[in-house]
């Protein structure tokens, strides 16, 4: 993979050209910006911009004055090659508060589809019902220690079109333990992996190893090339050695209305 090639590619189709993550949200164009819209609990949030110095400031508080007049609290997804270059200080600077920093790796489908058994004792469940995304949203709070309420309401919609999402759970006998899911974007040739947690007691057993192989195989059947993920601190160094590459930083900055 050419890696500018790549992240080109990346910018145009998932970020430039983004589509809404459910039913009920709306992706508008605004100038040099590219923000989703959805009514709570839904993610809102700048995905792509293109900036100058002499307009970014500007911009910046075009987006506040919008998501704070509709009562929302919301997140501008910066990358590391986002312009202008002090555009996260800028942002500091209006109010936002930076999360942790997480890297963009990429990694290809049919490569990363190799079988990778869960432990003795797991099973590996594919969701379809709202009693299987209680599952999801009960290993989330369990293994990221956060509200859930905005992934349940996220997945149930996303349900409703089987063809934008995989949703997978390991189960331990009748206990969830792991949980992931596989968000489609058609027409690109990119599947993004998000939500991979395994609650604590299960770690470090090959459970994220096996959701990776899971999906990455449900991707290839359906014709996708790469998958695109976030990674965090934890789970970089998995994914690295699994072939995925890391093209460059991705920081979420919040702002509460």
């Amino acid at each position: 993979m050419d890696h500018a090639e790549l992240l080109t590619r990346f910018d145009r189709d998932l970020r430039e050209r983004a589509r809404p993550d459910g039913p009920d949200a709306r992706v508008e164009r605004v100038g040099g910006v590219v923000r989703q819209v959805a009514p709570a609990p839904g993610w809102n949030g700048v995905l792509w911009s293109a900036l100058d110095e002499a307009g970014a400031d500007a911009a910046i508080a075009g987006q506040i004055s919008h998501y704070t007049g509709l009562g929302l609290d919301f997140e501008w997804k910066l990358y590391g090659y986002d312009r202008p270059a002090d555009l996260g200080r800028r942002l500091r600077e209006a109010g936002f508060a930076p999360g942790p920093e997480e890297t963009l790796m990429i990694g290809e489908a049919a490569a990363l589809a190799r079988a990778a058994a869960p432990p003795e004792g797991v099973r590996i469940v594919q969701v379809t019902d709202p009693a299987g995304v209680d599952l999801v949203a009960d290993v989330h709070e369990k293994a990221f220690g956060a509200d859930s309420s905005w992934l349940r309401h996220q997945l149930l919609a996303r349900l409703l079109d089987p063809d934008s999402v995989v949703a997978v759970v390991a189960m331990a006998g009748d206990e969830p333990v792991s949980a992931a899911r596989m968000e489609l974007v058609p027409g690109t040739p990119f599947a993004g992996l998000w939500g991979g947690g395994t609650v604590p007691g299960w770690r470090g057993r090959g459970i994220y190893r096996t959701l990776v192989a899971h999906r990455a195989h449900a991707a290839a059947t359906r014709g996708y090339r790469y998958l695109q993920v976030d990674a965090s601190s934890q789970s970089r160094p998995i994914l690295e050695r699994l072939g995925f590459l890391s093209l460059t930083t991705t920081t979420p900055y919040e702002y509460a209305s």
